[in-house]
């Protein structure tokens, strides 16, 4: 794929960047839960859970994963639910709709 920069306006190209951003981020969550999903698979075939092996607290299953990020910084991620974060609200100001800030 083949992108022309010099003919697209900073207003693309940041929206590009911020699609860029969610994807990166989206992939490497994606990547986080399988490692951690592998990680658990394997205490539990040594008959163990993974806080038996890291004194930690049980991880939560079905924690909800973020639906919407932030286009100026996507490490700030929303899940839909409960109270509007700030940059969300301040969005929602400037005019944009909640579905501009999907993942």
């Amino acid at each position: 794929m083949n992108i022309d920069f010099d003919k697209m306006t900073l207003k693309e190209m940041r929206d590009l960047r911020a699609k860029l951003d969610r994807a990166i981020n989206s992939y490497e969550d994606r990547k986080r839960r399988e490692a951690l999903n592998a990680i658990e698979e394997a205490a539990r075939v040594h008959g163990f859970n993974l806080a038996d092996l890291t004194g930690g607290k049980p991880r939560r299953v079905g924690t909800v994963p973020p639906k919407y990020a932030n286009p100026d910084d996507p490490t700030m991620t929303w899940t839909g639910r409960g109270r509007k974060p700030r940059w969300v609200q301040e969005n929602l100001e400037e005019g944009k709709q909640l579905e501009d800030l999907l993942i």
